[in-house]
Parts: C-alpha cells; structure tokens; sequence
C-alpha cells in the first residue's frame, strides 16, 4: 500500500532568494530523516509574472499580493536549482501553476506533480492546460460547492488522471472552530475511488487536527513551512522545523493508534489467548465413535475448555465435524479427535447458482421462503446429485420450488404418505417413474403416485413446482439407503434472497 503523503508547501517564503530556498530545503530534509512510513514532497509556486500581473498593475505596490510576488519572485534558472535541490535531497516536487506559461515550466523542469490551488479549482482554462500534463493531480477544493467538485472530479477521472482531492479551509491562518474536518467524511464518501487528503492553515503549533485527519482517512496532507530569520520572520500559518517535526510525530502516532484501513487488523497472540480461554468448549453428551458425523443432538456446550478443544465458535452449520476416533461422554472434542470441512464457500456458490437460474426463468420468490439444499452424497458431489427445495407453503397442502441445476441428478425415492404433481416452470428434466423415462419441458405438468419409485435429471437446469399433499420429512425413501443414513445431507438457509 502506498505510504502517506506529506508535501511541505514553501510558497514564497523562500523570499525571492535562491540561498534561502536552498537553506529551507536542506534544513528539513534532516527533519523527514527519522519518519520511514511517510513520504515527502517540497512544493513550489510558479508564476509567470510577465503575463501573470496585469501590466498596469505590476508597479502598483499598494495592493498587497501583487508587492509579494514581484519581491519574491525568482528567475527561471534559480527555480531548476531549487527543483535539483528539493530532488537531491530525497523529495519529491511538487509545483502549484497559477497560469498556463506556468505549466509549460513545469513540464520544463521535471516537476513529478501538478498542486492546483484552491483559487483556481474552477479555473477552466487552466485546468485544461494542467490535464495536457503527463502528471498525477492534487486539487485544493477550498469553498467549493459539491457541483463544482463534482465537476471538476468527473473532468480529471475521465481523462484518467492520478488525483488526489484535499479538504482545506482558504483562511490564514485557520481557526480550530472552523477546520471543519468532518469534510474528509464527506470527500471519501462521495468520492470513493480517489485519495482524499487535507491541506492545513491552522496555527502552527496545533497538532491535534492532524490526528482526526489520519483517523478521518486523510492520506495526502499539506502544511506551509519556512525557517524563520531576523529579516524574514514567518508568517502565522508557516510552521519551523521543530514545530514540523511535532506535527509529524503526531500523525506518526495517530497512524500506529488508528492501525490498518484496507485490512483486517491483525490480533497479538495475547488477544487471541485471553478470548479463547473465555469461550465455551464443545463436549461429547454421548460416547461417538471413530468415524461419526457429529451432530447438534451428539453435542454440549460447556465451560472452562480445554487446550487445542474445538469450542462453540468453532461449530456452525456451515463445518461438518468427523470422529476421527472413540470419544467418550463427557469427553472433549479436539483437535486430535476430529477432522472437519468448511462448506461456507461451497453454499455460497450453490445459492448464488440458484439465483441465476431462477432469474433467468422469470420465477418470483416469496420474501420470507426457505432455501433446503440436499446434498445426497455430500457438499462435494452436490454439482452431480442434488437438488434446491425452496418452501412457500406447507400446511394440508404443500407447495414447493425445486431447483436442478445444470447436469444435476435427484437419486430415485419414493412416499408412502404424499401425492406429488410437478409443473415445469423453466428449463428441461427427465423423470424416470418406476424406470420408465418421460421428457419434460416447460408448463409440462406431471403427477406422481404413492410408491412411484421417481429419479430425475436436468441437461440445462430445471425450475419446477411441486404441489402436494402435507411434507413429512421421513416420508422420503431412497432405494440407496445410504442416503437415509447420512443425517448430514441437508443445508437450511433461511436468508439467502439479499
């Protein structure tokens, strides 16, 4: 998984002075030496003043932005050198354009990413200059409505673009009450598919914010830094290198208390050993002998359990459990005494089958329906005999739908007590009655006896009702009395249609 972000945003506090930039550089690279599970980017502002200033404007030094950037501005060859220092010391580049000779530059200088600033989110001109880039995005939404955002994401996903959207509040510095940080929320919900990060403007020395963002999911953060000095102090919102260093070892430790996102965490052997001893254990209510299925009626629940004990978290109806050997009353099952099988992914196969076909056949299922499986001669002979019972009612009259899938065989029995009619309701099926073949096909309709000996098969899937007489379930008689004397041929679902 790709290591979190940190983008150190310089901005101009460089100060139009290429040694200073330099110092900045350098000083935090042995900030970032001690953190190994972040990444780390410097990020730079191009401007091209030329064309960037309206002309009757440039010498107009009374407006506060436009004296900044004309006394911090610096030559083109000075930014390739801050570019080569910010590389040589192990970061990467970043580079917010505010305009489109600024991109050009960026392409220019092997800039690794495009930084669109929070002015110019919806600057469309620009935006369409930044997409022509071969280069992955991080796009500030500051006072973004959600159309807007909306738009300008469907702009850089359909153009395929690497981009990361951040949370970020436009006021310098922000305060705590407006960081708003419940917009990291809002972002990954609407926007799955994209990184969401989160660009700082609190007051420096906060470094609370920082965890809620990691906790929140944030992945990509932004914090403007400098180093201050006596003619250049920094500003409120530029963070020094100490006050940095504390910021990231806040989010270090949020990182190590918030654990994996994408995975399951993973538990200590400690955990594990305090929750086993608290579970019950399974005990054997009568003597099994080696070679049993072991069922519900075979079984009790009890405290303390023992060590390598099969325990009540172990046993569900979805693990078939065998007497490996003679366990007496009383007795533990263990690790030692039985094998078992995971039939969980097997059912679920089965179902998901099951509602294909019954898609496919148009057929309607009532919302409260149970779902049988009978797996005659085990779960892992179910694609070749089997069959899917699904009860809509049963009282003095039953009505059942059953289901054969594809290649499927139902073994041959018969009923002393019932009279059964089937009604093809999609698909095809032979029926053999005492041994003599009938093809059927759909709205075929067919009825069978008391003792009619009945075997069925389906080529390509069958979907059929059966109506009947009251079920009884020891009404049924196979001619492989094996069948019979498997009390684990049967799977009951009872929610299976979401």
């Amino acid at each position: 998984m790709e290591l979190p972000l940190f983008v150190f945003e310089m901005a101009n506090n460089h100060m139009g002075s290429l040694q200073h930039g330099l110092r900045i550089v350098r000083e935090y690279r042995k900030v970032v030496e001690s953190f190994h599970s972040f990444r780390f980017a410097f990020k730079l502002q191009y401007r091209d003043l030329d064309t960037f200033i309206h002309h009757d404007f440039k010498k107009r030094l009374d407006i506060k932005y436009v004296k900044r950037f004309m006394e911090t501005s610096l030559r083109e060859e000075e930014l390739i050198q801050l570019v080569n220092e910010i590389k040589e010391c192990g970061f990467i580049v970043v580079c917010t354009p505010f305009d489109e000779p600024s991109v050009d530059k960026i392409e220019k200088h092997g800039v690794d990413i495009v930084k669109v600033a929070s002015c110019s989110f919806s600057d469309w001109p620009l935006l369409e200059r930044i997409v022509l880039a071969n280069k992955a995005i991080i796009a500030s939404a500051a006072a973004a409505p959600l159309e807007e955002i909306d738009n300008v994401v469907s702009f850089f996903e359909h153009r395929s673009k690497d981009l990361t959207l951040m949370h970020c509040v436009a006021e310098y510095p922000t305060q705590d009450a407006d960081l708003s940080l419940n917009q990291i929320d809002l972002l990954r919900t609407r926007y799955p598919k994209i990184k969401i990060g989160y660009s700082t403007h609190e007051k420096p020395d906060n470094i609370d914010a920082i965890k809620i963002a990691v906790a929140k999911g944030a992945s990509v953060f932004e914090k403007h830094v400098g180093v201050p000095t006596k003619d250049w102090p920094l500003n409120d919102y530029s963070a020094t290198s100490k006050q940095v260093e504390a910021w990231l070892r806040s989010a270090e430790d949020a990182f190590s208390v918030c654990g994996p996102t994408a995975q399951r965490r993973v538990p200590t052997s400690a955990e594990l050993g305090s929750l086993a001893s608290l579970r019950r254990g399974v005990f054997a209510k009568k003597a099994i002998r080696a070679g049993d299925f072991i069922s519900n009626n075979d079984i009790f629940l009890a405290f303390p359990p023992q060590e390598g004990q099969v325990c009540a978290n172990d046993w569900s109806k979805y693990t078939r459990f065998v007497a490996t050997r003679d366990i007496r009353a009383n007795a533990p099952l263990t690790v030692e005494n039985t094998e078992h099988k995971h039939t969980r992914q097997k059912v679920y196969e089965v179902v998901q089958s099951v509602k294909a076909l019954l898609e496919r056949g148009n057929v309607v299922i009532p919302g409260a329906a149970d779902l049988e499986i009978s797996h005659h001669y085990g779960l892992e002979k179910f694609d070749e005999y089997g069959l899917v019972m699904i009860t809509v009612v049963n009282r003095e009259y039953c009505k059942k739908l059953l289901v054969m899938l594809a290649g499927q065989t139902h073994p041959e029995q018969y009923h002393e007590k019932k009279e059964e009619t089937f009604h093809i309701l999609y698909g095809d099926m032979k029926i053999f009655l005492d041994g003599r073949e009938k093809v059927l096909g759909r709205g075929d309709v067919i009825t069978v006896g008391r003792g009619v000996r009945h075997k069925m098969y389906s080529a390509g899937g069958t979907v059929f009702e059966e109506i009947s007489t009251t079920h009884c379930k020891e009404d049924s008689y196979y001619t492989d009395t094996n069948i019979c004397a498997n009390p684990m041929r049967k799977t009951l679902i009872t929610y299976w249609l979401s």
